[in-house]
């Protein structure tokens, strides 16, 4: 059997795919509401890029964002969402976006110009 280069298909395109396509919905239920986001995509993974820290890691299968800091165990705790529910994800995660754009507002290098 003959193999063309660049035909075949590795585990990893595929599992790039499903995570690109995967954050690709978030991203436009994010924009549906108001939110923008970019999307970057390497290493089996696709990275939703929402706020200064909210970023949003997928597989494919699921989502997982940063939520908050244990102090006692010195680590980050994660929230994640199934990823086959991309609306019910980008409302939670617009809970999140609220709240840290409520807590880190832009600054004044990046900040719109006041009239």
């Amino acid at each position: 059997m003959e193999m063309r280069s660049g035909s075949r298909r590795t585990a990893s395109d595929a599992r790039s795919s499903a995570a690109n396509d995967a954050a690709e919905e978030l991203r436009a239920e994010l924009s549906g509401v108001g939110i923008l986001a970019d999307v970057h995509i390497g290493y089996g993974l696709a990275l939703v890029s929402v706020w200064v820290s909210l970023v949003v890691w997928c597989d494919g299968e699921r989502y997982w964002w940063r939520t908050g800091w244990d102090a006692d165990r010195k680590r980050v705790i994660y929230a994640w969402h199934p990823a086959v529910e991309p609306a019910r994800a980008a409302r939670r995660i617009a809970f999140r976006y609220a709240d840290l754009r409520a807590n880190h507002p832009l600054s004044t290098v990046i900040a719109e110009p006041k009239q």
